[in-house]
């Protein structure tokens, strides 16, 4: 099968692997699409992603896959021919692959799922529960888009932020825009949404934003104590920009939470809580859990089934397998404005 590899000095090919091999407990799923994560992938190209050193290059890359079922293990009982699940992996295997790597490897022709079910009870990868089957009626192709969206979805269960509670967001990007549509729909108010592009700020509104403001031209600090006095309860970071995490210091109120979602370009900084209220928290959502990701799949289908939520409004751009590079320059050059879907 094809796969796309990233080698030690960041450059992508397209080569020529064995198909995976499948365990008793496995199935084996000719893949439909991929999503492009700005995020993961491209630190995975610039080795910024914590956690793969030297020695992890070269690597097969994507994690936001969708295929269908083609051959299943003997003891799986969870998946039937024919079905289409989310997140199948292709794993690191000395044996098929020699040294080459593995950064989930979703970008490939065949990847894996793993049955639950076919595990003693605990014992299942974290993956499992995270690998659902696609019910009738949403497009496969669109449907890699689901990984993104559950993974903010439980990010936000995790960071705790309820119905009623205040927020501040920086970034409204893809990510950004997702939380904010998220958090509107849970009932979580107000979102006091911040973005130095215009246009990022008016689907925001759109989104569910309750406030706009744009960090660039306006006082960040002034314009949430306008809101909220004593200060918000959160403030998300939806861009991973280090600094903004001494900026909200002085945003949040007592006992308020900054919450960093993804891993941000540089690893260490300096933290300044001079202007911190005495009780805070700093929060990091680096890597969710595939558990939590599988638990948070039920509301987002259920978003899309009732029409709150549509999937092709996160995703401006399709490409062929065999244009894959070219749509990894277009990542590069910033020009993919939301989310990039590889089509098998």
């Amino acid at each position: 099968m094809k796969t796309l590899v990233v080698n030690r000095d960041g450059s992508l090919e397209i080569v020529e692997v064995e198909k995976p091999a499948i365990t008793p407990k496995q199935a084996l799923v000719k893949m439909i699409s991929c999503g492009i994560c700005n995020g993961t992938d491209a630190k995975l190209i610039h080795h910024k992603f914590k956690g793969f050193g030297e020695d992890r290059y070269p690597l097969m890359l994507g994690h936001e896959g969708v295929g269908e079922v083609v051959s299943l293990g003997s003891e799986v009982t969870s998946f039937h021919l024919g079905d289409k699940v989310l997140l199948p992996f292709v794993n690191a295997d000395s044996e098929t692959y020699g040294t080459l790597e593995s950064g989930w490897g979703a970008f490939s022709e065949y990847g894996v799922v793993d049955d639950p079910a076919a595990y003693p009870v605990g014992t299942a990868p974290d993956c499992a529960y995270a690998q659902t089957v696609l019910p009738d009626g949403i497009d496969p192709v669109d449907a890699s888009m689901i990984i993104t969206l559950r993974e903010v979805l439980s990010s936000i269960k995790r960071f705790g932020i309820k119905e009623n509670q205040s927020v501040a967001i920086f970034g409204c990007g893809p990510v950004g825009l997702t939380f904010i549509r998220f958090m509107s729909l849970l009932g979580i108010h107000p979102i006091i949404a911040f973005d130095i592009i215009p246009e990022k700020l008016e689907e925001a509104k759109a989104c569910g934003a309750t406030y706009i403001f744009n960090s660039g031209t306006e006082n960040v600090k002034e314009a949430v104590r306008k809101i909220c006095p004593e200060g918000v309860q959160y403030v998300v970071d939806a861009v991973g920009i280090s600094s903004l995490i001494n900026q909200g210091m002085e945003l949040i109120c007592d006992t308020g939470q900054i919450c960093c979602y993804g891993i941000a370009p540089n690893l260490n900084m300096e933290l300044d809580w001079s202007k911190s209220p005495y009780n805070w928290k700093l929060h990091f959502q680096q890597f969710p859990s595939k558990k939590e990701e599988g638990k948070a799949t039920n509301q987002i289908l259920a978003w899309i089934q009732s029409g709150a939520i549509d999937l092709k409004d996160y995703i401006s751009d399709y490409f062929r397998f065999d244009e894959i590079l070219e749509a990894f320059e277009k990542l590069e050059e910033k020009k993919i404005a939301k989310k990039g879907i590889i089509v098998f």
